[in-house]
């Protein structure tokens, strides 16, 4: 990719699991299922394994965490005009969040007790 990226734009470096990348321009309003459709549809060739069969299958990983297909670029605060990384799986389903998300996420519920003496 050219060293100017617009300035209201994206450039998104995807990596594969093999290791081989390959960079797209989007704006801040595409979705992860636009993103995952647009790296469908333009295909790298030099990515040497196999196709997919279908977009809905491509999953994004932005640090750590799958993105939902309706997930935008905008609401996950991206920089315009810089790159951002992103990892590409092929995956039929997202996973269930793990037991420890659940436990984090219980412990930050408010209760309240009281004590009579």
């Amino acid at each position: 990719m050219s060293a100017t990226i617009p300035k209201d734009m994206i450039n998104l470096r995807i990596i594969r699991v093999s290791g081989e990348t390959n960079e797209f321009l989007f704006t801040p309003n595409n979705s992860a299922a636009d993103i995952a459709k647009h790296v469908y549809d333009n295909w790298a060739v030099d990515w040497k394994e196999e196709k997919v069969n279908s977009p809905s299958i491509l999953r994004l990983i932005y640090q750590g965490r799958f993105l939902h297909g309706n997930v935008t670029l905008g609401a996950l605060k991206l920089p315009l005009g810089k790159t951002t990384v992103m990892h590409l799986v092929a995956r039929e389903t997202l996973p269930e969040p793990n037991s420890q998300d659940r436990r984090n996420r219980e412990k930050t519920e408010e209760s309240y007790c009281c004590v009579i003496l």
